[in-house]
C-alpha cells in the first residue's frame, strides 16, 4: 500500500511538473494575436495532431509552419513585428530592432541581445563557422553593418546606403538567422568551451572539427537537435534518425489570444514519415490531421471519397507559384548550336505560344488554373494583365512564322526543323522526376511542339544531379517551379527576374558571375538580361516603396516579354486535408512557400482541437 502510495505521489509530482512548464508564463510584453481579424474563433488548450512527411530533412517544415519570424507578413503581405515587439526603420539605412521584455528561450533562459550579438561576432564573423563571411542580405556594396548594442533589449544595424533586403530576410520561409541561443551554443565554440571537453565533444560525435560541432548542433532552420532552444511554437522532442517526430509545445511562446491565454492551443505535433508515393493514401484514411504536402490537385477525387470515413474535410486553395510548372531554357548552355538558338527572343516566344495552355487546363486542372506565363499572381499588387499574357495564347501559326524568321527554316523529311549545323530540333528537357503531374504536361507539350516541327524528350533524373549538370552547361532544357514569390510585393527581393546565382537553371554562368563578383562565369552578353542586372541592384539601393515598385514593374515587364522561362498554367488549386474537429484552419488561403509560408501566414499556433 505504502508502494502504491509513493508510486500515486510520484506521478502527481511529475503530472504537476509538466503541468506549469505547459503553462509557462508568455513575455511581459506578448504579441497579443488579433483574432477577429482573422475572423478566428478562441479556443481551448490541449490535443496532438498528426501530419505526415517523406524524409526526416523535411522537420524543417515545422519552422515554416509555425511562422514564428522577427518580422513576418501580415494578411496584406506588410511587415510587422512578431518575435520583436517593434522595429524602427530609418530609411531602409538603419533599422533598430527591440525585444519583447521577458522574452524566454524554450529552455527557460532569457532571449536578449547577448543572442544577437553572438551570432554576429562569433558566428557571421568567423571564417570557420561561415566561409566568406556574413550572408549578403547584411551587406551593401560588399560592406558589412555597423552594429551597436544599446541594451539588453535593444540592437541598431546601420549601413551608409539602403538595404531593403534586411528586413524581408528576416520574414523568409528559410528566414536569415541574426541570433542563436548564445547560453547554449558557446559550449561548441572554440572561443569559449573548456578544450579538454569540446575535444572530447568533437570524437565523440565523430566530426572534424569544432566547426562542424558547431554547425551540427545550431542548425535552427532544421531542428535536428531536440537540445537546441528554439523560439517557434513547438520544439522537437525527437533526435534523428527516426520515422517519427513528436513536436511539443514550446512553453515561453510569445504569442496570446485577446483573452490572455498563451499560444500554442495544441500540445504536440507528431510528424510520421512515409515514402511521398503513400501519403495521399495515407491521408485518405485519416492518418494525418492536416496535410498538403505530397498531395496533388489529381489526388482530390480520390481524398474526397474517403473524406466522411476518414473525418476530414478537403479544402482546395490556390498555389501562390508564379507558374505550377515552368521550362527553363538554358542560355548558358555548353552546346553552342543551342545556346544560340535560346538567347533568341523569336525562338523562345515561338516555343511559348507553341504550347496549348487551354488543353493542358483542361485536361490535368479541370479548367480551373489560369492559362498564363510565369509571372506575379493576381493577388499580387505587382500584377498587370499584360506580364501574364505575354506569349502566352496558343498560336502554332504564329510560332512557325518566328522560328522561321530566327533561321530554323530548313526541315528534315519527318518535317522536324534543322540547326544550322543540320541536326534536328530536338529538345531534350531534364526533370527531377519527382511529380507525375509534370511528367504528363510534358507529353502534352510534346505534341504541340511537333506541330511547329520541335521535338520533346524528357530525361528525369535526380534533383541534385539536375542541378550539377545545369550548373555546368551540359543541360538544354530543364523543368522547375514558377517564381517562388508569385505574391511578390515592391518590398520582397526580386532576385528571381535577374541573374544573380548559378542555381538559377535559365542563366547559370551568368548567375555566377554576379555571385562572384565577377571572379567566376561571364558577364550577360543579352541587353535584357544586362538591364535585369542593373536594376536589380538599383532595386537594392532604393530608398522609397515608390521606386522599388517601379523597378519591379520594369523588371517583370522585361521578364516576361523576352520569355526567360516558359511558364503554363498558374493558380493549380492544392488539396488541404483538414481533420473536422481542428478548428481555425482558414476555408480560403494560398499554398505557397513564400509569403505565405504554406500553413504559417495563417498562424498554426491558433489551430485547436475541438476535443
Amino acid at each position: 500500500m505504502k508502494i502504491q502510495s509513493v508510486r500515486i505521489f510520484t506521478i502527481l509530482v511529475a503530472c504537476l511538473s509538466l503541468a506549469s512548464a505547459a503553462l509557462a508564463d508568455p513575455p511581459a510584453e506578448p504579441r497579443v494575436v488579433d483574432f477577429e481579424a482573422l475572423e478566428k474563433a478562441p479556443g481551448q488548450r490541449g490535443g496532438s495532431i498528426n501530419i505526415l512527411m517523406s524524409k526526416p530533412k523535411d522537420i524543417r517544415m515545422m519552422v515554416v509552419y509555425s511562422g514564428a519570424r522577427l518580422v513576418a507578413h501580415d494578411q496584406n503581405f506588410s511587415l510587422q513585428p512578431d518575435i520583436l515587439r517593434q522595429v524602427d526603420n530609418d530609411g531602409n539605412k538603419a533599422f533598430t530592432l527591440h525585444l519583447r521584455k521577458g522574452h524566454l528561450w524554450s529552455d527557460g533562459q532569457p532571449f536578449t541581445t547577448e543572442d544577437f550579438r553572438y551570432w554576429w561576432e562569433d558566428v557571421a564573423q568567423n571564417e570557420a563557422l561561415m566561409q566568406g563571411g556574413p550572408p549578403r542580405q547584411m551587406l551593401v556594396d560588399g560592406a558589412a553593418p555597423e552594429v551597436e548594442i544599446i541594451d539588453s533589449h535593444t540592437i541598431r544595424y546601420s549601413w551608409q546606403a539602403p538595404n531593403p533586403l534586411f528586413l524581408t530576410a528576416l520574414a523568409g520561409a528559410r528566414p536569415m538567422y541574426i541570433y542563436m541561443p548564445a547560453h547554449y551554443m558557446t559550449q561548441f565554440h572554440e572561443k569559449y568551451a573548456d578544450a579538454s571537453k569540446l575535444e572530447a565533444r568533437i570524437k565523440q560525435q565523430n566530426v572534424q572539427n569544432w566547426a562542424s560541432l558547431h554547425k551540427r548542433f545550431g542548425r535552427q532552420y532544421r531542428p535536428e537537435n531536440p537540445e537546441l532552444p528554439t523560439l517557434q511554437a513547438w520544439m522537437n522532442t525527437t533526435s534523428a534518425p527516426s520515422e517519427r517526430f513528436v513536436f511539443k509545445r514550446n512553453p515561453n511562446f510569445h504569442r496570446v489570444d485577446q483573452t490572455g491565454t498563451q499560444l500554442p492551443y495544441l500540445d504536440e505535433v507528431v510528424m510520421n514519415m512515409a515514402t511521398s508515393s503513400i501519403i495521399a493514401a495515407k491521408t485518405g484514411t485519416g492518418e494525418s490531421d492536416l496535410q498538403g504536402r505530397y498531395i496533388r490537385f489529381d489526388n482530390y477525387a480520390f481524398l474526397k471519397k474517403g473524406a466522411k470515413e476518414g473525418n476530414y474535410k478537403v479544402l482546395l486553395w490556390p498555389s501562390g507559384k508564379g507558374s505550377e510548372m515552368t521550362l527553363l531554357p538554358n542560355l548558358n548552355v555548353a552546346d553552342k548550336g543551342w545556346r544560340a538558338a535560346f538567347q533568341d527572343a523569336r525562338v523562345r516566344r515561338a516555343l511559348s505560344i507553341a504550347i496549348d495552355r487551354a488543353e493542358i487546363n483542361e485536361t490535368l486542372f479541370l479548367g480551373l488554373a489560369r492559362e498564363s506565363g510565369n509571372s506575379v499572381l493576381p493577388s499580387s499588387p505587382l500584377y498587370r494583365d499584360e506580364f501574364a499574357d505575354a506569349w502566352a495564347d496558343y498560336d502554332p501559326d504564329k510560332a512557325n512564322g518566328l522560328l522561321d524568321e530566327a533561321g530554323f527554316d530548313k526541315r528534315s523529311g519527318d518535317g522536324i526543323r534543322l540547326l544550322p549545323d543540320g541536326r534536328e530540333m530536338e529538345i531534350i528537357v531534364e526533370t527531377a522526376g519527382e511529380s507525375s503531374q509534370e511528367t504528363d504536361i510534358l507529353q502534352l507539350i510534346a505534341d504541340h511542339w511537333t506541330d511547329v516541327g520541335v521535338k520533346l524528350f524528357v530525361k528525369p533524373t535526380q534533383r541534385d544531379i539536375l542541378r550539377g549538370r545545369v550548373a555546368s552547361g551540359e543541360t538544354m532544357m530543364s523543368t522547375w517551379e514558377g517564381l517562388n514569390r508569385g505574391l511578390a510585393t515592391a518590398d520582397m527581393d526580386p532576385e528571381e527576374l535577374a541573374p544573380v546565382s548559378p542555381v538559377q537553371a535559365q542563366w547559370p554562368d551568368w548567375g555566377r558571375h554576379h555571385e562572384s563578383k565577377g571572379k567566376a562565369g561571364e558577364a550577360p552578353t543579352l541587353e535584357e538580361v544586362a538591364r535585369l542586372g542593373e536594376l536589380y541592384e538599383a532595386w537594392r539601393n532604393a530608398a522609397s516603396r515608390d521606386e522599388k515598385e517601379t523597378i519591379w514593374l520594369e523588371m517583370l515587364g522585361i521578364f516576361t516579354d523576352q520569355v526567360f522561362t516558359i511558364g503554363i498554367v498558374s493558380g493549380g488549386l492544392q488539396p488541404i486535408v483538414v481533420n473536422n474537429k481542428l478548428r481555425n484552419v482558414p476555408e480560403e488561403g494560398i499554398w505557397s512557400f513564400e509569403p505565405t509560408l504554406y500553413f504559417g501566414q495563417y498562424l498554426p499556433d491558433t489551430f485547436w482541437l475541438e476535443q
